[in-house]
């Protein structure tokens, strides 16, 4: 697929199957969310890949926002004793949104479907996240992906507004 068609065929995808994910695609997709970048090369992230039904049941508990049936979430966490120190320590979360947008385009390349769902900074989120992961007090859930095999396919499309555009020149 090239990048363009990865680009506009990228949508949230809702329902999904009861096939699982193999752990091929699980690893591709954990490749493609490494491959990002990060500031200063940080690489202030942790990965969760959940495929355990009970834990998967608790992870749609964690906010309202979160409430999918899908046998893959990935959770994308900031690890701050990676993070650039004191006021530059925010910038995880920026390498962590890169990496969940590599995540995003590689879950459309191989076929799949994902929803990005915010948990950071919902604090009471956060919390329930990391009760279920067991988290340390360093990492900080920034988002869960549900992934699986798409049980319906959104239209692609193309979301330009010329009107969010300002050229300096």
């Amino acid at each position: 697929m090239e990048l363009k068609e990865a680009l506009l065929k990228r949508r949230s995808v809702r329902k999904f199957t009861d096939e699982p994910v193999s752990d091929e695609m699980i690893e591709e997709l954990l490749h493609a969310a490494m491959s990002g970048p990060s500031a200063c090369n940080r690489r202030p992230w942790d990965f969760y890949a959940v495929t355990k039904e009970d834990v998967l049941e608790k992870l749609k508990g964690a906010s309202k926002f979160t409430k999918f049936n899908a046998k893959l979430a990935i959770i994308v966490c900031g690890n701050l004793s990676r993070a650039l120190p004191m006021q530059m320590a925010p910038y995880w979360i920026q390498d962590c949104s890169a990496a969940t947008e590599n995540i995003l385009l590689r879950v459309t390349d191989l076929g799949l479907g994902a929803v990005w769902c915010g948990i950071h900074p919902q604090k009471r989120a956060e919390k329930k996240v990391a009760e279920f992961l067991g988290l340390k007090a360093n990492q900080i859930p920034l988002n869960i992906i549900f992934i699986g095999h798409p049980a319906e396919e959104p239209e692609a499309r193309d979301q330009y507004e010329e009107k969010c555009v300002h050229y300096v020149r």
